[in-house]
């Protein structure tokens, strides 16, 4: 054994200590400790957004729990971490056309801290919209857009031209052109 290894495995013990006191601690803890299990186990992992060299320093990340469905609410939980402005930093919800946001638009996310929070959305119609999440910190911000597609039918472009080949074979897209009136 790695002397090196005993403090680590010793916080290790004690945090599982822990975690079993508190587990016991509403008089079931076999049905606590088999239903966390099982809700860790259905949740959905999180998607980490995109970031930018010059955003606000806030990591984002989002799960759209359950499937949408139009007229119906659907959660979308939403993960901030790196708050690092002893200030904190402020989100905003903004949403597309064909969602309505049911829950509050502005969040406040303190410094240090992991923030988890719950947003709402319902479902207007059928197709693709956008949860846009805006976060401020220090003056800079993030821009998220978080994408609920209701209905079976994913978005798809239009084929913008036809593919041809020039003499020397580069590939090359044909387009009509437009005059304007």
């Amino acid at each position: 054994m790695n002397l090196r290894s005993s403090p680590m495995i010793a916080t290790a013990a004690a945090l599982l200590a822990l975690a079993a006191a508190s587990a016991c601690a509403d008089g079931a803890p076999g049905q606590r400790a088999a239903s966390q299990a099982a809700a860790s186990r259905n949740a959905a992992p999180m998607t980490a957004a995109a970031r930018k060299p010059n955003d606000s320093g806030v990591a984002i990340q989002y799960r759209v729990e359950g499937e949408a469905q139009v007229g119906r609410s659907v959660a979308v939980v939403l993960q901030f971490d790196g708050v690092s402005d002893p200030a904190g930093a402020t989100a905003r919800l903004t949403t597309d056309a064909g969602l309505s946001l049911a829950t509050s638009s502005s969040l406040a996310l303190p410094a240090g801290q992991s923030t988890t929070a719950t947003a709402r959305v319902t479902v207007d119609r059928e197709g693709l919209a956008y949860l846009n999440v805006f976060v401020t910190q220090n003056g800079a911000m993030s821009i998220v857009a978080i994408p609920i597609q209701t209905g079976a039918a994913a978005p798809a472009m239009k084929a913008a031209g036809e593919m041809k080949s020039s003499a020397e074979g580069e590939k090359i897209i044909s387009m009509p052109a437009k005059e304007p009136k």
